[in-house]
Protein backbone atom coordinates (compact mmCIF):
# COMPACT_ATOMS: atom_id res chain seq x y z
CA UNK A 1 0.00 0.00 0.00
CA UNK A 2 0.83 3.56 -0.48
CA UNK A 3 1.21 6.36 1.84
CA UNK A 4 -2.01 7.68 0.79
CA UNK A 5 -3.66 4.80 0.60
CA UNK A 6 -2.87 4.07 4.42
CA UNK A 7 -3.98 7.48 5.31
CA UNK A 8 -7.16 7.13 3.22
CA UNK A 9 -7.61 4.22 5.36
CA UNK A 10 -7.40 5.67 8.74
CA UNK A 11 -9.82 8.63 7.67
CA UNK A 12 -12.13 6.21 6.50
CA UNK A 13 -12.14 3.89 9.34
CA UNK A 14 -11.81 7.31 12.17
CA UNK A 15 -15.62 7.57 13.83
CA UNK A 16 -14.71 10.92 13.96
CA UNK A 17 -12.52 13.75 12.50
CA UNK A 18 -9.14 12.68 12.78
CA UNK A 19 -6.38 15.47 13.07
CA UNK A 20 -2.87 15.17 11.31
CA UNK A 21 -1.23 14.42 14.80
CA UNK A 22 -3.50 11.02 14.98
CA UNK A 23 -2.61 10.08 11.56
CA UNK A 24 1.34 10.57 12.54
CA UNK A 25 0.92 9.25 15.75
CA UNK A 26 -0.84 5.83 14.28
CA UNK A 27 1.84 5.67 11.47
CA UNK A 28 4.41 5.70 14.01
CA UNK A 29 2.88 3.07 16.36
CA UNK A 30 2.68 0.60 13.49
CA UNK A 31 6.14 0.88 12.64
CA UNK A 32 6.97 0.34 15.96
CA UNK A 33 5.09 -2.69 16.21
CA UNK A 34 6.33 -4.71 12.76
CA UNK A 35 9.27 -5.38 10.56
CA UNK A 36 8.07 -4.56 7.67
CA UNK A 37 10.22 -2.40 5.65
CA UNK A 38 6.90 -0.27 4.13
CA UNK A 39 5.47 0.20 7.62
CA UNK A 40 8.98 1.58 9.34
CA UNK A 41 9.35 3.85 6.29
CA UNK A 42 5.77 4.99 6.80
CA UNK A 43 6.57 5.85 10.60
CA UNK A 44 9.05 8.60 9.26
CA UNK A 45 6.61 10.38 7.46
CA UNK A 46 6.55 14.53 8.64
CA UNK A 47 3.62 16.76 8.49
CA UNK A 48 4.39 17.89 5.16
CA UNK A 49 3.86 14.30 3.78
CA UNK A 50 0.51 14.13 5.36
CA UNK A 51 -0.83 17.01 4.06
CA UNK A 52 0.28 16.77 0.63
CA UNK A 53 -1.09 13.18 0.75
CA UNK A 54 -4.40 14.65 1.99
CA UNK A 55 -4.02 17.19 -0.87
CA UNK A 56 -3.83 14.75 -3.60
CA UNK A 57 -6.83 12.65 -2.08
CA UNK A 58 -9.26 15.82 -2.48
CA UNK A 59 -8.01 16.21 -5.86
CA UNK A 60 -8.37 12.62 -6.68
CA UNK A 61 -12.35 12.79 -5.04
CA UNK A 62 -12.70 15.56 -7.20
CA UNK A 63 -11.16 14.02 -10.48
CA UNK A 64 -13.56 11.67 -10.22
CA UNK A 65 -16.93 12.71 -9.33
CA UNK A 66 -17.19 11.24 -6.08
CA UNK A 67 -20.04 11.41 -4.31
CA UNK A 68 -18.07 12.66 -1.22
CA UNK A 69 -15.05 14.79 -0.34
CA UNK A 70 -12.31 15.16 1.76
CA UNK A 71 -12.91 17.59 4.63
CA UNK A 72 -11.44 19.62 6.72
CA UNK A 73 -12.86 20.76 9.99
CA UNK A 74 -11.80 22.28 13.41
CA UNK A 75 -11.23 19.09 14.65
CA UNK A 76 -9.39 17.02 11.93
CA UNK A 77 -10.47 15.66 8.58
CA UNK A 78 -13.14 13.51 7.67
CA UNK A 79 -15.24 12.22 4.56
CA UNK A 80 -18.59 13.42 4.03
CA UNK A 81 -21.08 13.71 0.96
CA UNK A 82 -21.59 16.49 -1.15
CA UNK A 83 -24.25 19.26 -0.31
CA UNK A 84 -25.64 17.99 -3.58
CA UNK A 85 -26.55 14.56 -2.06
CA UNK A 86 -28.41 16.51 1.04
CA UNK A 87 -31.86 15.54 -0.16
CA UNK A 88 -31.38 11.52 -0.47
CA UNK A 89 -29.21 11.48 2.75
CA UNK A 90 -31.23 13.45 4.50
CA UNK A 91 -33.92 10.21 4.63
CA UNK A 92 -31.73 8.10 6.32
CA UNK A 93 -32.09 10.30 9.43
CA UNK A 94 -35.48 11.26 9.98
CA UNK A 95 -35.22 12.01 13.33
CA UNK A 96 -32.50 14.58 13.02
CA UNK A 97 -33.87 17.61 12.32
CA UNK A 98 -31.70 20.81 11.94
CA UNK A 99 -31.21 23.16 14.90
CA UNK A 100 -32.51 26.87 13.20
CA UNK A 101 -31.25 30.10 15.10
CA UNK A 102 -33.89 32.78 15.17
CA UNK A 103 -32.99 36.11 13.71
CA UNK A 104 -32.12 37.75 17.41
CA UNK A 105 -29.73 34.47 17.93
CA UNK A 106 -28.25 34.73 14.86
CA UNK A 107 -27.64 38.24 15.16
CA UNK A 108 -26.15 37.62 18.43
CA UNK A 109 -24.00 34.86 17.52
CA UNK A 110 -22.59 36.93 14.85
CA UNK A 111 -21.41 39.64 17.05
CA UNK A 112 -19.94 37.21 19.49
CA UNK A 113 -17.85 35.73 16.22
CA UNK A 114 -16.54 38.93 15.01
CA UNK A 115 -16.21 40.63 18.41
CA UNK A 116 -15.52 37.41 20.89
CA UNK A 117 -14.29 37.83 23.53
CA UNK A 118 -16.99 40.51 24.17
CA UNK A 119 -19.47 41.21 27.38
CA UNK A 120 -23.20 41.12 27.36
CA UNK A 121 -23.39 44.79 27.81
CA UNK A 122 -21.28 45.47 24.36
CA UNK A 123 -23.55 43.10 22.60
CA UNK A 124 -26.73 45.05 24.37
CA UNK A 125 -25.43 48.54 23.46
CA UNK A 126 -25.12 47.18 19.24
CA UNK A 127 -28.24 45.57 19.29
CA UNK A 128 -29.73 47.97 21.74
CA UNK A 129 -32.04 45.49 22.89
CA UNK A 130 -31.64 42.96 26.21
CA UNK A 131 -30.00 39.47 24.89
CA UNK A 132 -30.24 37.22 28.30
CA UNK A 133 -32.75 35.27 26.97
CA UNK A 134 -30.81 34.76 23.83
CA UNK A 135 -27.41 34.35 25.43
CA UNK A 136 -28.89 31.56 27.49
CA UNK A 137 -30.18 29.54 24.30
CA UNK A 138 -26.96 29.71 22.84
CA UNK A 139 -24.82 28.82 25.99
CA UNK A 140 -27.13 25.81 25.77
CA UNK A 141 -26.72 24.89 22.51
CA UNK A 142 -22.97 24.90 22.79
CA UNK A 143 -22.54 27.59 20.73
CA UNK A 144 -21.44 30.10 23.15
CA UNK A 145 -18.97 29.33 26.22
CA UNK A 146 -17.86 31.82 29.09
CA UNK A 147 -14.31 32.83 28.40
CA UNK A 148 -13.15 34.65 31.75
CA UNK A 149 -14.48 38.39 33.04
CA UNK A 150 -13.35 41.81 32.00
CA UNK A 151 -10.90 43.87 33.67
CA UNK A 152 -13.07 46.45 34.06
CA UNK A 153 -15.08 47.60 36.93
CA UNK A 154 -17.64 45.21 38.27
CA UNK A 155 -15.60 42.31 36.12
CA UNK A 156 -18.42 41.19 33.97
CA UNK A 157 -18.54 38.13 31.75
CA UNK A 158 -16.90 37.51 28.50
CA UNK A 159 -18.45 35.41 26.12
CA UNK A 160 -16.75 33.40 23.40
CA UNK A 161 -17.59 30.90 19.90
CA UNK A 162 -17.03 27.36 20.99
CA UNK A 163 -15.41 24.58 18.68
CA UNK A 164 -18.36 23.14 18.11
CA UNK A 165 -19.79 26.56 16.40
CA UNK A 166 -16.55 26.06 13.98
CA UNK A 167 -17.87 22.52 13.02
CA UNK A 168 -21.68 23.87 13.01
CA UNK A 169 -20.71 26.27 10.13
CA UNK A 170 -18.22 24.34 8.92
CA UNK A 171 -15.24 26.52 9.42
CA UNK A 172 -11.74 25.58 10.67
CA UNK A 173 -11.02 29.35 11.82
CA UNK A 174 -13.29 32.68 12.55
CA UNK A 175 -10.80 34.07 10.18
CA UNK A 176 -13.10 31.99 7.19
CA UNK A 177 -16.00 33.97 8.73
CA UNK A 178 -17.40 36.09 5.41
CA UNK A 179 -15.52 39.64 4.76
CA UNK A 180 -13.63 38.77 8.91
CA UNK A 181 -10.57 40.83 8.22
CA UNK A 182 -13.05 43.99 7.78
CA UNK A 183 -16.06 43.29 10.19
CA UNK A 184 -13.07 42.92 12.86
CA UNK A 185 -12.21 46.62 12.75
CA UNK A 186 -15.57 48.42 12.03
CA UNK A 187 -16.35 50.40 15.29
CA UNK A 188 -19.10 49.37 17.56
CA UNK A 189 -21.45 50.80 19.85
CA UNK A 190 -19.71 49.76 23.21
CA UNK A 191 -21.43 50.15 26.79
CA UNK A 192 -20.00 52.83 28.92
CA UNK A 193 -18.30 52.21 31.89
CA UNK A 194 -17.75 54.27 34.73
CA UNK A 195 -13.52 54.73 35.34
CA UNK A 196 -12.47 55.60 38.87
CA UNK A 197 -10.54 58.49 38.62
CA UNK A 198 -8.07 59.25 41.85
CA UNK A 199 -8.17 63.36 42.48
CA UNK A 200 -6.43 65.50 44.79
CA UNK A 201 -7.53 65.84 48.35
CA UNK A 202 -9.93 68.64 49.16
CA UNK A 203 -11.01 69.37 45.29
CA UNK A 204 -14.35 67.89 44.69
CA UNK A 205 -15.18 66.13 41.59
CA UNK A 206 -17.59 67.40 39.30
CA UNK A 207 -19.41 64.58 39.21
CA UNK A 208 -20.01 64.85 42.97
CA UNK A 209 -23.44 66.39 44.70
CA UNK A 210 -23.45 70.35 45.89
CA UNK A 211 -23.19 70.73 49.63
CA UNK A 212 -26.45 70.95 51.21
CA UNK A 213 -28.19 74.44 51.68
CA UNK A 214 -28.16 75.63 55.46
CA UNK A 215 -31.20 74.63 57.07
CA UNK A 216 -32.14 72.02 54.22
CA UNK A 217 -32.55 69.05 55.38
CA UNK A 218 -29.71 66.14 54.24
CA UNK A 219 -31.18 63.38 52.27
CA UNK A 220 -30.94 60.00 53.14
CA UNK A 221 -31.09 58.33 49.96
CA UNK A 222 -27.77 56.90 48.19
CA UNK A 223 -27.05 58.67 44.86
CA UNK A 224 -28.05 56.81 41.44
CA UNK A 225 -25.39 54.28 40.09
CA UNK A 226 -24.21 55.64 37.02
CA UNK A 227 -25.97 53.96 33.70
CA UNK A 228 -24.41 52.34 30.57
CA UNK A 229 -25.97 54.18 27.55
CA UNK A 230 -26.70 52.16 24.47
CA UNK A 231 -25.89 54.08 21.45
CA UNK A 232 -26.66 51.31 19.07
CA UNK A 233 -30.02 52.83 19.82
CA UNK A 234 -29.22 55.71 17.52
CA UNK A 235 -26.16 54.24 15.33
CA UNK A 236 -27.08 50.24 15.55
CA UNK A 237 -29.25 47.98 13.65
CA UNK A 238 -32.90 48.61 14.06
CA UNK A 239 -34.59 45.78 16.17
CA UNK A 240 -38.48 45.33 16.17
CA UNK A 241 -38.50 42.76 18.83
CA UNK A 242 -39.15 43.77 22.24
CA UNK A 243 -37.56 40.68 24.02
CA UNK A 244 -35.20 37.78 22.55
CA UNK A 245 -36.38 35.05 24.96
Amino acid sequence: MTLKQVIEALVFASPKPIATKEILAALRAAGEQTEDPAQKDYARAKEDDIAAALGELQTDYENTGRAFHLAEQVSGWSLVSIPAAAPWVRQLYPEAKPTRLTGPQLETLAIVAYRQPVTRADIEAVRGVAVDGVMQVLLDRGLVKIAGRAEVPGRPLLYRTTEYFLQHFGLKTTDELPNAGELKRVPLPTAAVLAEESKPKGKKSAAEPAPASPGAEASTEPAPEPVAVAAAAETGPADTHSSDA
